[in-house]
């Protein structure tokens, strides 16, 4: 799989992790900044990570900032996506059985690099279910109008 990444100065050294796990796992990836731990703004960098995915050019996205949350807000308001701000392995795999997330957001500040490992192979490598999921998510798509 080709795996979209974006993160913020807060999220750039799990991100700069991140590429070192994909590779081990035999992804490729895209990185779409920052990079470095100068201050920056997450949209800058999760936006064109989520439009990556969105039209077709990565498979999936991982998206990190301090906390997760800011920069999974600036991914979901990009048409197609479902990123999910996850904090463990449990709900990397739930997210994906279940919404079939095609992203997902870490926060760096709160998650260590051994969860944060886990839940990229978790992410990854779990299926979404399908069946009366695929009702649910339909529906949450249809709210993009």
């Amino acid at each position: 799989m080709k795996i979209a990444l974006g993160s913020d100065h807060g999220g750039y050294a799990l991100k700069e992790d991140i590429k070192g796990w994909l590779t081990a796992l035999g992804h490729t990836y895209e990185d779409f900044g920052c990079n470095s731990t100068e201050s920056c703004d997450y949209p800058d960098f999760g936006a064109p990570a989520a439009r990556a995915v969105a039209e077709g050019k990565c498979d999936m996205g991982i998206v990190v900032c301090t906390t997760g949350i800011g920069i999974s807000i600036a991914a979901n308001k990009i048409k197609g996506i479902r990123c999910a701000h996850c904090a463990d392995a449990l709900e990397a795999e739930l997210t994906r059985r279940h919404n079939n997330a095609n992203m997902m957001a870490i926060g760096a500040g709160f998650t260590g690099p051994n969860m944060a490992q886990r839940m990229v192979e978790v992410f990854l490598s779990t299926e979404f279910e399908g069946g009366r999921h695929q009702r649910r998510v339909d529906k949450i798509m249809a709210l993009e109008g």
